[in-house]
């Protein structure tokens, strides 16, 4: 990127037509109850994607993966665990989890889906309705959840649990995605990817903002308190790095030099016996990717995915660059309007998931606080990400040797 444009508090807001979704955080009972509908259309028609390969749904065991009919029913119990069937709904974020509520439809379904009580590992081997009854009790749940939702108003607090679990099927559907793509199928609906574009590094002044959320509206608990930051003036991409940029670092020989791993990057490297990205291949000269199953040339304009923590770290280290905190992220993609480009891949940064000063865990305890310490933050969204989860200030996160997420990176100038 040769060119440097400035940008600053003043610059236009980024087009919510580029990337961003409906805005569900603050979408009222009717708007909410279509989107609640569009993402279970999505959610099913992944699954009837995972019958067509699958037949018997059949997914090794691996940490990367869950059984395909677990997901299906998790997302429905979900959402009936935490609306119709959560007493203290309208109270919101300060519902008590531990509320007393009635029995779900499907009797055994919190022995089953519910996944902070139910081990990984053990997944495999549950006795799962099949999927037939599963489809028929998903529609059953969200007639459910829309009858409630139509008597809960426009408050906020009473709006929250619809917002949470239209954002979490979000979640799941992307999910769906990238466990299809470590087993090499292809799953309908794929988003085109973009080649890269003009993309001039910009510059962001010193200044003041608020990280986080604040206001009305729904937040993650981790999104809160909002924090006052003072950042230093840096450079930051305008888009996210394209194979072109990290092949170069392949064929310098960079997975076998030591001296641009962190150590944790070198036990990684180790254990795998890696040599070059996940999903791609050098034959007869060329870069090839593994897409769907199928080998393909690589288009050098996309951008870098599927990479580690460790993989973005030394890149890095090799071009002379940093990674971008999580708070100079933020603040580029609230003032860089449609220059900061973002939405292509979800972006590793240097930030490790950390509270807030001032965190208050709401009432989905395993969302957040179990995993502070251990994940990095990653930002933005990928094109695998459903619109809905498309907000710049929300905090993805997830540990660092993960290379089967949708998630690469961009750069800033040391």
């Amino acid at each position: 990127m040769s060119a440097v444009q400035p940008i600053g508090p003043d610059a236009p807001p980024r087009r919510p037509s580029a990337t961003a979704g409906p805005d569900v955080r603050r979408a009222g009972p009717a708007h909410l109850a279509a989107q609640l509908g569009a993402v279970r259309q999505l959610t099913l028609a992944l699954f009837a994607g995972w019958e067509q390969a699958l037949p018997a749904l059949e997914v090794p065991l691996h940490p990367e993966l869950n059984p395909p009919l677990w997901e299906l029913g998790h997302v429905g119990w979900f959402q009936e665990f935490w609306t119709t069937r959560n007493p203290q709904w309208r109270r919101g974020a300060a519902a008590d989890p531990q509320a007393a509520r009635p029995a779900p439809r499907w009797p055994q379904a919190d022995a089953l889906y519910h996944s902070g009580q139910v081990p990984q590992a053990a997944r495999w081997t549950l006795p799962l309705p099949a999927a037939a009854t599963t489809r028929a009790l998903l529609a059953q749940q969200l007639d459910d959840c829309l009858a409630l939702l139509r008597g809960a108003g426009d408050d906020d607090a009473a709006l929250y649990f619809f917002r949470l679990a239209l954002l979490h099927e979000s979640m799941h559907a992307e999910a769906a995605r990238y466990m299809a793509q470590a087993l090499g199928i292809a799953l309908p609906e794929r988003a085109p990817r973009r080649r890269a574009g003009a993309g001039a590094a910009l510059h962001v002044p010193a200044q003041s903002l608020a990280l986080g959320q604040a206001g009305g509206g729904f937040a993650f608990d981790n999104e809160q308190p909002a924090q006052p930051v003072t950042l230093a003036s840096f450079e930051i991409d305008a888009q996210v790095r394209r194979w072109r940029d990290f092949l170069a670092f392949v064929d310098d020989g960079g997975y076998a030099e030591p001296q641009w791993w962190s150590a944790a990057g070198r036990a990684w490297l180790a254990a795998g016996a890696r040599c070059a990205p996940r999903y791609l291949r050098r034959c007869d000269g060329q870069w090839q990717e593994l897409l769907g199953g199928r080998w393909q040339r690589l288009d050098l304009e996309l951008p870098a995915c599927h990479l580690s923590l460790h993989e973005a770290q030394a890149w890095c280290a090799w071009a002379g660059r940093r990674l971008p905190t999580e708070a100079e992220w933020e603040c580029a993609a609230q003032s860089g309007g449609a220059r900061f480009v973002w939405g292509e891949v979800w972006e590793w940064t240097a930030s490790a998931f950390a509270p807030y000063a001032g965190f208050v865990p709401h009432p989905y305890r395993d969302y957040s606080e179990p995993w502070f310490g251990t994940h990095q933050v990653l930002r933005g969204a990928s094109l695998a990400t459903p619109p809905w989860l498309h907000d710049a200030r929300f905090r993805n996160f997830y540990l660092p040797d993960r290379n089967d997420l949708y998630a690469g990176f961009r750069s800033c100038a040391r």
